[in-house]
């Protein structure tokens, strides 16, 4: 994992995430994904929104790799305990997020949200990409109990690529 190759998967999720919203029917969009409670159009803005999240937590991580770390421990494990409410809140914003945004905006989010995403990557040294902090692992699957700014920017890809085989679009079987 290096951070070209995350500069370059983050770019190939976002050109997917252009093809995936061009290509789909209105009644593709409106049918159910595969393994969760959202339509597709709902699971699309999750993936995006699974990138503008990252962008936060990269100010968290930067924040907190400059205390010791039993800061971000204690951080880590308060938010484990609101695990429950974290997951209500997670599904609903995801419901209307597609609506609010239209599929234009989501498209002009997911380009910014992702540009910026790269250049972190571009403008990052060593020591910037290896600062890291305790994570909520209770929160996501791919969470870790430590990462680093590196790992956090490669968690974006694979949270999106795990949504992406869930969504029963024509399209998303290309590969």
């Amino acid at each position: 994992m290096t951070p070209a190759s995350i500069a370059e998967e983050i770019r190939a999720a976002r050109d997917d995430f252009h093809q995936l919203v061009d290509e789909a029917t209105t009644s593709e969009l409106r049918q159910r994904s595969n393994g969760t409670r959202w339509t597709n159009d709902q699971l699309l803005f999750h993936m995006l929104f699974g990138y503008m999240v990252v962008r936060a937590l990269l100010w968290l991580v930067r924040g907190f790799s400059v205390l010791p770390p039993r800061y971000s421990h204690r951080f880590a494990k308060a938010l484990n305990a609101a695990t429950r409410p974290f997951h209500v809140i997670n599904y609903l914003g995801s419901l209307g997020g597609a609506r609010v945004l239209g599929h234009g905006g989501m498209e002009s989010v997911m380009d910014r949200v992702t540009n910026s995403l790269t250049r972190s990557l571009d403008h990052a040294n060593e020591k910037q990409l290896a600062r890291g902090m305790y994570f909520p692992v209770g929160w996501d699957p791919y969470f870790r109990d430590y990462m680093t700014v590196l790992d956090v920017l490669h968690y974006a890809t694979q949270h999106y690529e795990h949504h992406r085989r869930q969504l029963t679009l024509s399209n998303a079987y290309d590969d």
